[in-house]
C-alpha cells in the first residue's frame, strides 16, 4: 500500500495552500466576528475546479475522486474550517445528490452551474423538532398536476439564503414511513419558496446557516430526483459520502490546530527553555499527532471504499465519528499548551475550539455514528 500523495493530490495540496494563504488567512477573524458568508470566494474556488470536485469533467467538473476530495476539503478547514465546511456542504451533499439520483436532463441542467460555482448548492434534510428523526418530517409535498405543492420548513440548512438551488427531502406519504419520502430541486425566486432566520451560531461563523421555508411553493414533477418515495434512501446514500465529508473537516481543524500548538510550543520560553522541552506539553503534542494519523488512515480507508463503489456505511461512520471526536481533543489540547492567550481572539486556536464542536454534530452526533456502527457490526 502507497500512503504517499499521488502527484494530483500533492498538486492539490499545494494549490489549495498557496489559495487559502491568498484568499482566505487575512479575512479569517473580519468573516468570523460578522458572519460573512463570503460569495465572491467561492466564485473563486468554482473557478478553480473545486466546487466540482466528484463531478465528471463532461458535467464542468474535475472529475476527481474521493482521496483528492479528502485533500481539498482538509486543506481549506486546516486554515479556516467554516470554508472548509461550505466546501464540503455544496459537494458532497447538494450538488453529489444531482450527480448521483438526478436522470441526464436534470444533471446538464444542474451541475455545470454548480461545479463551477455559478450556482451555490444547498441540501435540506432537517427539520424544528426532528433533527435526526427525518421519519417524523412535517415538511409535505402534495400531488397537483404536472407540480407538486409544499408546504413547511427546513432548518440548520448551510448556504440557505444565499444558495441558488437546493434538493430538499420532503414527506408525499405517511408521516414515518421511510418510503413515504421524496427530493425535489428547489431554485431560488420559485414562488413560495423563501429562506428564514440565519442562526447567530457558536463557530463556523462564516458557513452561512439558516431556515428553507416553503408556503404553497409549486416545484415541477420534472423537478424530482429519481422515484417518488425514494427520497429517504437517497439521503442515506449521500450521508454516506457526508460523513466522509466532516471527517476530512475535522482532520483539517485536527492539524491546524496542531500546527499552531506545535509553533507556539518551540517559540514560547519558560524557566530560559521552550515549552515544548517539557514532559507535560511534547507528550500532549505527541498524543495530539497519533490521533491525527490514525483519523488520516480510517479516512483514506473509507474513501478507497466510497472510491470503489463498496459499502462504506460502516467505515465512514467510524471515520466521522473518530476524526470529530480527535479535533474536539485535539483543539481543546492546543488551547490548553497555548495557556492564556489561547483564550483570546489574537491566536488561532480559538477559533479552531469554537468551530471544532459542529463536527461531532454535523451528518449526526456522535451517539448517531456508535448507533449507526453497532447496528451494522451486529448484523454480520
Amino acid at each position: 500500500m502507497n500512503f504517499d500523495y499521488n502527484e494530483t493530490q500533492s498538486m492539490i495540496a499545494q494549490s489549495i495552500k498557496e489559495f487559502a494563504e491568498k484568499n482566505i488567512r487575512p479575512n479569517i477573524m473580519e468573516w468570523d466576528e460578522a458572519q460573512t458568508f463570503p460569495v465572491p470566494l467561492f466564485k473563486k474556488l468554482g473557478e478553480m475546479g473545486y466546487m466540482g470536485v466528484l463531478v465528471p469533467e463532461e458535467y464542468g467538473g474535475s472529475g476527481l475522486g474521493y482521496h483528492e476530495y479528502i485533500t481539498v476539503v482538509e486543506e481549506i478547514s486546516k486554515v479556516d474550517p467554516s470554508i472548509g465546511l461550505s466546501v464540503a456542504a455544496h459537494n458532497s451533499l447538494c450538488t453529489n445528490h444531482i450527480l448521483t439520483f438526478g436522470n441526464a436532463e436534470q444533471k446538464k441542467k444542474w451541475l455545470p452551474k454548480l461545479a463551477t460555482a455559478e450556482f451555490i448548492g444547498a441540501w435540506g434534510l432537517t427539520e424544528h423538532n426532528t433533527g435526526s428523526d427525518a421519519g417524523g418530517m412535517n415538511t409535505t409535498a402534495v400531488k397537483d398536476g404536472d407540480f407538486w405543492v409544499v408546504n413547511g420548513a427546513k432548518n440548520f440548512i448551510t448556504h440557505a439564503i444565499s444558495g441558488d438551488v437546493a434538493v430538499v427531502i420532503v414527506r408525499t406519504g405517511e408521516k414515518g414511513d421511510s418510503k413515504g419520502m421524496t427530493a425535489f430541486v428547489f431554485e431560488k425566486g420559485m414562488p413560495g419558496f423563501t429562506s428564514g432566520k440565519k442562526e447567530n451560531k457558536l463557530g463556523m461563523r462564516a458557513s452561512e446557516t439558516a431556515e428553507l421555508v416553503f408556503d404553497n411553493c409549486r416545484v415541477p414533477d420534472a423537478n424530482r430526483l429519481g422515484e417518488v418515495g425514494q427520497g429517504f434512501v437517497q439521503a442515506m446514500k449521500i450521508l454516506d459520502g457526508g460523513r466522509i465529508s466532516i471527517g476530512a473537516l475535522s482532520l483539517g481543524i485536527a492539524k491546524g490546530a496542531y500546527e499552531a500548538a506545535l509553533k507556539y510550543s518551540k517559540e514560547r520560553y519558560q524557566f530560559g527553555q521552550p515549552i515544548s522541552s517539557f514532559q507535560g506539553i511534547s507528550f500532549k503534542l505527541a498524543d495530539m499527532a497519533t490521533e491525527i494519523e490514525a483519523s488520516e488512515l480510517l479516512l483514506h480507508k473509507a474513501a478507497f471504499l466510497k472510491q470503489e463503489h463498496r459499502p462504506v456505511t460502516t467505515l465512514g461512520a467510524m471515520a466521522k465519528m473518530y476524526a470529530s471526536e480527535v479535533c474536539v481533543k485535539v483543539a481543546n489540547e492546543a488551547v490548553q499548551i497555548h495557556g492564556g492567550y489561547g483564550y483570546t481572539k489574537d491566536f488561532p486556536v480559538e477559533k479552531f475550539y469554537r468551530d471544532s464542536k459542529l463536527c461531532t454534530i454535523g451528518e449526526g452526533t456522535t451517539e448517531i455514528q456508535k448507533l449507526v456502527i453497532s447496528r451494522n457490526l451486529l448484523k454480520e
